[in-house]
């Protein structure tokens, strides 16, 4: 799914910093109920761990894409999390409570010693989490540990576990609908990690023994089962040298590193998410623990705008080239574009690329293609690093733990350069492509630069045009009447007759169908168009008319706008009531993509006439005169317009052609003209109408029916 809308949280003057916008409870909820949201998905970042915020949408009669308050509330805090470990069974790692200062912090690193874990017992990300080897280490670790889980969750609670040297990460996923029902789908294993932070995660893990892989299944089944869990979690554990597994949390939301289970597993989490919340069962889901299975190997690397030659410094700036890989097994999961601009206030993930295969060796050619096809200029991403990580023996070998880019990180980062991997990756200037094209973009519009000594006297080839601003609301009422009165005072027949007879070129302005739809598909809104609907109305007053209607309007509005075509026509008509509207209509088609049955082309045409249509371009591409005939005896029974389109193809100019020929084009006129149309159009489809050709078709009509207005479309 798509969003179609964007709300702003932090609108300028508000105060609100841009990441405390994503933490204003008052202001989302608010933003929900002002556009009418059934339910709020809290994605993986910001409060979608956060207790308060689900009983708000809760208290305001939302629906929370995710497990109930109390179960966020649990799990959101590691030390209650614990604790629920503790009474479930679970073996957990010798750690501390919550701690309420640094003399706590101090006792228990007396008490239990070193190296020990700094964690915050909210959230995630590997934010506010430090490893502290001596006492020195713990009294700078455990304050900079609280300042920047504060910051990052709005809550500076910590606690302290024993650090397991070298161990593995292993997560296991369940989704469980909050009425006992829980399954797994599996593992991952997100041990390729640098300061905390996931950076390749693999599923399933290589190497795990069985015996082991069966305990962390039935653990995370227990604990889940034990707070009647409802929508998509993580129950995470580490494994020791010795195969030992400690589990250390819940995430009680979907992962970023969800994608790799749903390639394996072919179940779309996120849409089983929403099913659930909306009071589906794992049952009526399909989804049972005997029905799930494993399918091949899956990969996932997080390309990042950060430099890897910088000590992975997170890079901004605007996106100057972005091109993205594809194919067989490669899914992508991101937001990057060419025009985009990297804030600093964010996480630095750009894209996540996801390779799936049968076998592990198959799935890591797959990520060595999909990453060496990007191409990412204007600001340094870690796909150099990402690469040399694919090529290097010991991840090959899977034989992999959380130490290892703090291990390998140095060699890769020689790798990567030595190699001469996507070497321009590591500059950061533009390429000569880029600098020559802003030389002569900088010369065509502002001359030459007088540094080079050019004549001060020489001006620009582009002159600058100040865009017009927006007519005054008086202009409006005394602007002369346009083209539409003619015809709601003398009808179809007579309007025809005084377009005829006007003395000089007519125009038909496409901006709100056509234009929009080569250039947007079709994307720009009812809300878009409505607010220049009083300007154009003035501006193109003495306009035959504006093409505004068609098949391409329907579709979009329905499947990817969700809005009613029908209110974008009826508002538009009452914002531009003086310029005839046009639509296209597909002869027995309407707007359709199949024939109808003609009760319903008729019905439809009269709508559209009532509703504030004028001019009906009737057209058939294959010029096929029944399915015309239809649409033509539609729109004079609706009383609009009939304007019938011979359809262009071909050259007339060439003798040598014997389908497309004038005689084809003046007999297809011929029964046209009678049918009772009121204009002739003659659409050129595919810009094939030469001025010579068009010189003859129309000369050749003009003489035959000299009182039919012709109307070109090219």
């Amino acid at each position: 799914a798509c969003a179609n809308l964007a709300f702003l949280l932090n609108p300028e003057g508000s105060g609100v910093s841009p990441v405390g916008a994503y933490l204003d409870i008052p202001r989302i909820i608010q933003a929900a109920k002002e556009m009418g949201a059934q339910a709020i998905h809290p994605g993986y970042g910001f409060l979608s761990e956060n207790a308060k915020f689900a009983q708000a949408c809760e208290d305001n009669g939302i629906v929370f894409i995710g497990p109930t308050p109390k179960t966020i509330s649990e799990f959101g805090s590691k030390t209650d999390a614990r604790k629920m470990a503790i009474q479930a069974g679970l073996p957990v790692i010798p750690g501390s409570s919550a701690l309420a200062n640094l003399d706590e912090a101090i006792a228990f690193a007396e008490k239990v010693g070193f190296p020990l874990m700094v964690k915050a017992t909210m959230g995630g990300g590997g934010k506010g989490m430090r490893i502290v080897r001596d006492m020195p280490g713990l009294l700078t670790g455990v304050p900079s540990a609280v300042s920047e889980a504060l910051a990052s969750f709005g809550d500076g609670t910590i606690f302290m576990e024993r650090y397991l040297e070298k161990p593995r990460h292993i997560e296991i996923q369940v989704l469980g609908d909050g009425t006992g029902e829980v399954v797994h789908l599996f593992e991952r294993d997100c041990s390729v990690q640098r300061r905390h932070q996931k950076v390749v995660e693999i599923a399933p893990s290589l190497g795990l023994p069985d015996e082991l892989r069966e305990k962390l299944y039935a653990d995370a089944i227990k604990i889940a089962k034990a707070t009647n869990y409802r929508a998509a979690g993580t129950v995470e554990f580490l494994i020791d040298q010795q195969n030992r597994h400690y589990f250390i949390e819940v995430n009680p939301r979907i992962q970023v590193e969800h994608t790799i289970t749903e390639e394996i597993t072919g179940i779309d989490l996120v849409s089983a998410q929403i099913r659930i919340a909306a009071g589906a069962t794992l049952k009526d889901l399909g989804i049972t623990q005997d029905t799930l299975s494993i399918r091949g190997m899956a990969i996932q690397c997080r390309i990042t705008t950060e430099d890897p030659n910088d000590n992975f410094r997170p890079d901004t700036g605007t996106i100057t080239m972005y091109r993205s890989s594809a194919g067989p097994g490669i899914r992508l999961d991101g937001i990057g574009y060419t025009g985009l601009t990297i804030s600093p206030h964010y996480d630095s993930l750009l894209t996540k690329v996801t390779a799936r295969a049968d076998t592990w060796h198959a799935a890591i050619a797959r990520m060595r293609r999909a990453l060496s096809e990007f191409t990412i200029d204007g600001v340094q991403t870690n796909i150099p690093f990402l690469l040399a990580m694919m090529t290097d023996e010991l991840f090959l070998s899977g034989k992999i733990d959380t130490s290892y880019i703090e291990e390998r990180g140095p060699e890769l980062l020689v790798r990567a350069k030595n190699s001469g991997m996507m070497p321009h990756k590591w500059v950061k200037a533009p390429d000569q492509t880029d600098l020559l094209a802003s030389y002569i973009a900088q010369i065509h519009v502002n001359g030459q630069p007088k540094s080079l000594g050019a004549s001060s006297g020489v001006k620009p080839s582009v002159k600058l045009i100040t865009p017009p601003s927006a007519p005054e609301p008086s202009t409006l009422l005394t602007a002369p009447a346009g083209w539409r009165d003619v015809l709601l005072k003398e009808g179809p027949a007579g309007f025809a007759k005084a377009v005829r007879s006007h003395k000089g070129l007519l125009l038909t302005d496409t901006t709100w169908r056509d234009a929009h739809q080569s250039l947007l598909a079709t994307r720009m809104r009812t809300s878009d168009i409505l607010a220049s609907a009083p300007a154009t109305d003035v501006a193109l007053r003495n306009a035959f008319s504006l093409e505004m209607w068609g098949g391409a309007t329907f579709d979009v509005s329905y499947r990817f706008l969700r809005e009613d075509p029908w209110d974008r026509l009826r508002a538009l008509r009452a914002a531009a009531p003086s310029v005839p509207f046009q639509m296209l209509l597909r002869g027995a088609n309407a707007v359709g993509y199949t024939s109808y049955s003609d009760n319903v082309v008729h019905k439809f045409c009269k709508l559209a006439v009532n509703n504030g249509i004028d001019v009906f371009r009737v057209f058939d591409s294959l010029n096929y005169i029944d399915n015309m005939k239809l649409g033509i005896e539609a729109v004079g029974g609706a009383g609009g317009v009939i304007e019938a389109t011979i359809c262009y193809s071909g050259d007339l100019c060439d003798p040598t052609k014997r389908k497309y020929t004038l005689d084809y084009y003046m007999e297809y006129a011929r029964q046209l003209v009678g049918l009772g149309i009121h204009m002739l159009a003659i659409k050129d489809m595919a810009g094939l109408l030469k001025p010579a050709a068009a010189k003859m078709l129309v000369g050749a009509l003009r003489k035959e029916f000299p009182n039919l207005p012709i109307h070109v479309h090219t």
